[in-house]
């Protein structure tokens, strides 16, 4: 059973696979067209509980814990294979639960790891939602729209970029109001536009406060670097999976699904501008050393992510962009017109 405690209609379930023992939310009929619903980091599938239930009842909504996250089993994220990890582990849930084409739908990380599933299984993909998405050239270190690393080494992107009084009040359980790094204020600083709270508050914190913590979880280990600002990926953990030395999903210009864009226009997390990136960062003052914007500019996450969805376009694909009035979390700031885009979308209208 789940952690915590889940809405009414959902039920959590603990699916054995033969890859990872995978904690999953469910509603909607058995035989319902699948929808599967990805998480982000710091985050599980509770932060998808309101979204599966306002589904039509056709839908069979699919809501797993990613490796790292939640009430999934506590196995380690290889980062040299990127993505791969949690596709595969998605691959195996797929073969467990009936291995038939799904409605792929993935929130900030989770969005890559949709990406990643597409180029792997594409098979299994109906469509594919990406919910403020990282970039398809992976977060930090990158920069102009076609993804060029800013130095040979990746450096500025990976386990060694995560604020590290946010990762020790994590480690805590804090949940207290008192400083801008407790992870009550960044999630509702940057997760939500313009002071929204939501109404889950402390569920979506005791979610997001399972995340596996270490060195080798997260937010992952790092490797020294010669290259401001002296940090470069390591080999364990979601961010060092994240980041462009070992994740690029650009390949999913040549893939044929629908896609839907989904993004809010107040994104601190996932922007051009990023408050999580070095760059932008660096360029307005908080990092000292800055080599300037030619050296390591603020990565172009929204333009690298329509670019290569351009690029799809260009070759026969079909998505649709859709900008909301709110920040990272489009489906728990505006949920109603969130599900009229997304029902439109799968329905082809």
């Amino acid at each position: 059973m789940s952690t915590v405690p889940t809405l009414p209609s959902i039920a959590s379930k603990r699916v054995p696979t033969k890859r990872i023992n995978t904690h999953v939310l469910f509603s909607g009929p058995e035989d319902g067209l699948p929808v599967i619903l990805i998480h982000g980091n710091f985050s599980s599938a509770t932060y998808f509980e309101e979204t599966m239930l306002a589904m039509p009842a056709k839908y069979r909504c699919i809501a797993p814990d990613l490796r790292g996250y939640g009430d999934t089993e506590d196995l380690l994220v290889d980062g040299t294979r990127g993505a791969r990890d949690w596709s595969d582990d998605l691959k195996a849930l797929s073969d467990k639960l009936g291995d038939r084409p799904g409605h792929l739908v993935g929130w900030s990380l989770g969005g890559g790891v949709v990406m990643q599933f597409a180029l792997d299984y594409p098979e299994l993909v109906a469509s594919l939602t990406l919910i403020s998405p990282i970039s398809p050239y992976g977060f930090g270190g990158t920069k102009g729209v076609e993804g060029m690393p800013c130095y040979d080494d990746f450096g500025g992107s990976g386990g060694g970029v995560v604020n590290p009084e946010f990762v020790r009040r994590i480690k805590e359980g804090d949940r207290s109001t008192d400083d801008p790094n407790s992870p009550r204020n960044v999630i509702n600083a940057f997760y939500y536009k313009g002071g929204f709270k939501a109404g889950r508050e402390e569920a979506f914190l005791d979610a997001a406060l399972l995340e596996k913590m270490g060195d080798d979880r997260y937010p992952g280990d790092m490797t020294p670097s010669a290259n401001w600002p002296n940090v470069a990926p390591g080999k364990w953990g979601p961010i060092n999976a994240t980041c462009p030395k070992y994740f690029n999903t650009s390949g999913i210009a040549n893939l044929t699904p629908p896609i839907l864009w989904v993004r809010g226009d107040a994104d601190q997390i996932v922007s051009d501008t990023s408050f999580f990136d070095f760059g932008t960062l660096g360029q307005m003052g908080f990092v000292p050393g800055w080599p300037g914007a030619e050296v390591y500019p603020p990565q172009p996450m929204v333009s690298q992510t329509r670019a290569v969805l351009e690029l799809y376009k260009a070759n026969g694909g079909t998505y649709t962009e859709a900008l909301f009035d709110s920040g990272h979390s489009p489906h728990i700031e505006k949920p109603g017109d969130f599900i009229k885009a997304f029902v439109s979308f799968l329905e082809g209208k």
